[in-house]
């Protein structure tokens, strides 16, 4: 196996993106903002009448809730949903007061005061957090906003039927609370065919009726496309508006968010015969030209992909040989011109061509896992709305 010569390369083709940092950078995660924008409109309009949140939670999937909440902002939208309460206290100190923040897993035991505080909305999804909550406005003697979460058939989060119930049951089961929403969440919303969302849809219909008056949410990225009687008053997408298809095969409606290039480090021949990568787990079958490049599973690159995934320098295609490392790649360029790879220069691992679900396919998982897997070593570039 030997090196080929380096070679001279023009720096404006080896790094065609501005700034000592991209210079520097192994690889560059460019987020387009207008992008995000732009399919938060698509999404409130494909929603008709229901009002449109945005699921902002882990870190926005991955892209950068510090950027991506002020852009929905400005788009319009005014209902956010977190996981966590810290993520909570983390946007509301990014957007400021006014919009509606949700914590979806509800304040820790012990934590409510801090939600109160921080004017955060707990989804209650047990008895527990009804009862706490209720007791913090006891205290206070305030009327204190809440949603509430009932399970319709996915076993996850939310009152089943039976603790529905138990809490209308109670005279004052529901005393200092407002609640601003019902929800639930569909299972099987990416199967249009399924029929869970089928009944998923008549069990909620049948818990909400006894909640007259209360908004509902049912839908999130793919229950929208179910039709409007999955919509509801609210529809709270997520990772479609970070460019994951909400239908999977069909084509995708969403605008692509995102474009990882990674850069070429080392390009090497190899002979027939010789092996790839740790475990040889390819073995060239011909002579071949390689490009190691900089980006690995540390980075988000999922070791799952590993002689399954695909880069693309301009309009060439790239397979991917052998084990992704930690911290770099390979892959095969033998039927490429020199001048498309050249050292130095960047491949797409995520562009034009090859979105994230593509990624996703090879690597045998959804585009919401390659999303939130991004690593914190790309240099970032965002693309203003």
């Amino acid at each position: 196996m030997a090196f080929l010569a380096a070679r001279s390369v023009d720096p404006s083709r080896a790094d065609p993106l501005a700034g000592s940092a991209a210079r520097r950078a192994g690889a560059i995660l460019t987020i387009d903002l207008a992008a995000i924008a732009e399919n938060y409109r698509f999404l409130r309009r494909q929603a008709g009448r229901a009002t449109c949140a945005a699921v902002v939670k882990a870190d926005a999937y991955g892209l950068g809730a510090a950027r991506v909440a002020p852009t929905l902002a400005r788009a319009g939208c005014r209902d956010f949903f977190v996981a966590h309460l810290e993520e909570g206290i983390a946007l509301r100190a990014i957007l400021g007061r006014g919009p509606r923040i949700a914590i979806l897993h509800g304040a820790p035991a012990g934590t409510e005061t801090d939600c109160l505080a921080e004017d955060l909305v707990p989804v209650l999804n047990d008895l527990e957090q009804v009862a706490a909550w209720r007791a913090l406005a006891r205290r206070r003697g305030e009327v204190l906003p809440a949603i509430l979460q009932v399970d319709t058939g996915m076993a996850r989060f939310g009152l089943p039927r039976a603790g529905l119930d138990r809490l209308l049951a109670e005279p004052d089961g529901l005393a200092g609370l407002s609640l601003g929403l019902v929800m639930s969440h569909l299972a099987c919303a990416d199967a249009p065919d399924h029929p869970a969302n089928a009944d998923q849809r008549a069990a909620f219909a049948s818990l909400r009726a006894r909640l007259p008056g209360v908004p509902a949410s049912l839908a999130a990225s793919s229950g929208i496309f179910l039709g409007p009687e999955f919509q509801a008053d609210l529809v709270r997408p997520g990772a479609a508006l970070y460019g994951v298809n909400p239908q999977p095969g069909r084509p995708n409606p969403m605008r692509p968010v995102v474009r990882l290039q990674a850069r070429i480090l080392q390009l090497r021949d190899v002979a027939a015969g010789d092996g790839v990568g740790y475990g040889h787990a390819a073995v060239a079958h011909r002579p071949m030209r390689l490009a190691v490049v900089a980006a690995g599973y540390a980075d988000g690159y999922l070791r799952s992909a590993s002689g399954r995934g695909m880069a693309f320098a301009g309009p060439h295609p790239l397979a991917g040989v052998g084990r992704v490392s930690m911290d770099s790649l390979i892959l095969d360029v033998t039927d490429v011109p020199p001048d498309a790879v050249p050292l130095g220069g960047f491949v797409d691992l995520i562009g034009p061509g090859h979105g994230v679900d593509a990624l996703a396919e090879a690597a045998g998982t959804i585009g919401y896992e390659v999303l939130t897997s991004l690593g914190s070593r790309y240099h970032r570039i965002y693309r203003e709305a």
